[in-house]
């Protein structure tokens, strides 16, 4: 069975037909920063090369986890060629749970592999057959992640400040999104996750839908 051209989960191939009707919500300057990435995943393309990109924020709790996989679910959702996507922070912490939470009402299967010491590895899938994509928290330069070549995707200020180097990286861009964690232990706790959930896979998406496969 060619896992790679499975269709998604009926769940998330619709949340992902939904988010493309929403692309005209996503302010100009911010399709051209998307666009360079876009650009940089086309140029990979064109010389045989499988694209490596880690998304970084502060805890690589929240933000950096989400568009990690949506940067993934998006190059499956257009049948892209080979995209690696990762993760890291400047310290690491774990996957939070409202950020689970979030992706699991989108129609997301996430299990938990193992603990971790307070770090759990989670396993997660969003089409039949494939071979489960693991998350969990981590610094940017973990083992894991990839030690060159690779597009740095800065998506909260703080570690953008933070971290003025990321060695290795051929390509880094500033991309902030602002941090649900503001709204933890509040009514308005679940769809503030949700909203930011649904923010960055419109953006991942349509960064992947401007990409020419070479």
């Amino acid at each position: 069975m060619d896992v790679k051209n499975q269709p998604l989960i009926a769940n998330i191939n619709n949340f992902c037909q939904e988010l493309e009707k929403e692309f005209d919500l996503i302010p100009s300057e911010r399709k051209e920063k998307l666009q360079h990435i876009s650009t940089y995943i086309s140029q990979k393309f064109e010389t045989k090369e499988t694209p490596s990109l880690i998304v970084i924020c502060t805890h690589n709790s929240r933000r950096s986890h989400l568009g990690q996989i949506w940067l993934a679910v998006g190059a499956d959702y257009y049948q892209l060629p080979a995209i690696q996507t990762f993760s890291g922070g400047t310290e690491a912490t774990a996957f939070n749970i409202r950020a689970v939470k979030a992706m699991q009402r989108i129609g997301f299967l996430i299990s938990t592999k193992a603990e971790n010491n307070g770090n759990p590895i989670y396993q997660i899938n969003w089409k039949a057959g494939m071979k489960p994509y693991e998350a969990f928290s981590k610094k940017y330069d973990h083992p894991a992640n990839p030690k060159e070549k690779f597009a740095a995707l800065m998506v909260c200020t703080q570690a953008d400040e933070g971290c003025p180097v990321v060695l290795g990286n051929d390509f880094r861009l500033s991309l902030p999104y602002d941090d649900p964690k503001a709204f933890d232990e509040t009514a308005l706790e679940a769809a503030k996750y949700s909203e930011r959930a649904r923010q960055i896979g419109r953006q991942m998406l349509y960064l992947l839908s401007q990409v020419t496969k070479g």
